[in-house]
């Protein structure tokens, strides 16, 4: 039997995402936890399919019965960073392996089969989308920890010559598809597979810049040599080496979803720049959590900090 509460909390947080439904983007957060009156659940669209994420080991069974009987392909996933599962199909239609799921206009190749990501992160959509809008045909922008390449996408929409670093070669891969979904030849943009640090540093030696640079870090990562990066303390590090890189006149997007540092402490890693914070979108109801700043130089960038 439907539990009447759970329906109307449903219902509700559905039709407050209806303007988002416009035929052009389907990748969308449905329920955002305590923002939609369902502490700990997250609903999110992606394509046909929709999953549900929370932190239990379970699923309640009036919430999996609520959800499904919208009738979409549903999965879950656990929210554990340790292990890292891929989602568990629940009801509906089985997926394929790999599916297409739409931003803007633009098509992104998704799966539920290929680890604890999905393909993109929905969380980024806004930012993506204030990309495509700056950029102008011909400028160049580099996309850093670029998972599968996303924001190079929404620039080569622009019609921005691109450059896709990532240390995952499988992900870089994966851009590429991106690129051949959405009708753009991966041989007209560059792929750098690779340490973020090691190629700003290679990029600075060689005066290579690019009018946008995209910075959206893991909160914490060991390089190939055992160095440890963590955003509460190394985003400013990360920060300089970029600015080195960035053309007269351009832009860096600084990003962090790291929880334990407010946007005040992370504005103060990024030093010497002129700082823009934007919000997340709008289907994003619960505490924010991603720290997004666009950042740009009235004079030239400041040196890189030291190591320390």
């Amino acid at each position: 039997m439907s539990n009447p509460r759970l329906h109307e909390i449903i219902s509700r947080a559905l039709k407050k995402r209806e303007n988002l439904q416009d035929g052009r983007t389907d990748l969308i957060r449905l329920i955002d936890g305590q923002g939609d009156d369902l502490r700990g659940i997250v609903l999110e669209s992606y394509g046909d399919g929709w999953l549900i994420s929370t932190s239990g080991p379970g699923l309640n069974p009036e919430l999996r019965n609520e959800i499904a009987n919208y009738g979409k392909p549903l999965y879950w996933k656990r929210l554990d960073q340790h292990q890292k599962e891929s989602p568990v199909h629940l009801s509906g239609e089985k997926l394929p392996e790999f599916f297409t799921g739409l931003e803007n206009g633009l098509k992104c190749r998704l799966s539920f089969e290929s680890g604890y990501s999905q393909g993109i992160f929905i969380d980024q959509r806004d930012n993506r989308d204030a990309l495509r809008k700056m950029v102008k045909p011909g400028q160049t922008v580099l996309n850093t920890f670029a998972y599968t390449g996303f924001f190079s996408i929404a620039a080569a929409a622009a019609g921005a010559i691109t450059s896709t670093l990532d240390l995952s070669q499988v992900y870089l891969d994966w851009a590429r598809e991106n690129f051949r979904l959405n009708g753009m030849t991966p041989e007209d943009h560059y792929f750098c597979k690779g340490d973020t640090f090691h190629w700003l540093r290679r990029f600075a030696k060689q005066s290579r810049t690019f009018d946008y640079i995209i910075l959206d870090p893991p909160t914490f990562s060991r390089d190939d040599k055992g160095k440890v990066f963590r955003v509460e303390k190394d985003y400013g590090r990360l920060f300089d080496l970029a600015a080195a890189c960035l053309a007269p006149g351009g832009k860096i997007l600084a990003c962090t979803n790291f929880r334990g540092m407010s946007t005040r402490e992370f504005m103060k890693q990024l030093e010497g720049a002129r700082l823009e914070p934007v919000e997340m979108p709008e289907d994003f109801t619960d505490t924010p959590y991603l720290k997004s700043i666009w950042a740009s130089f009235d004079l030239s960038p400041i040196a890189p900090r030291e190591n320390p």
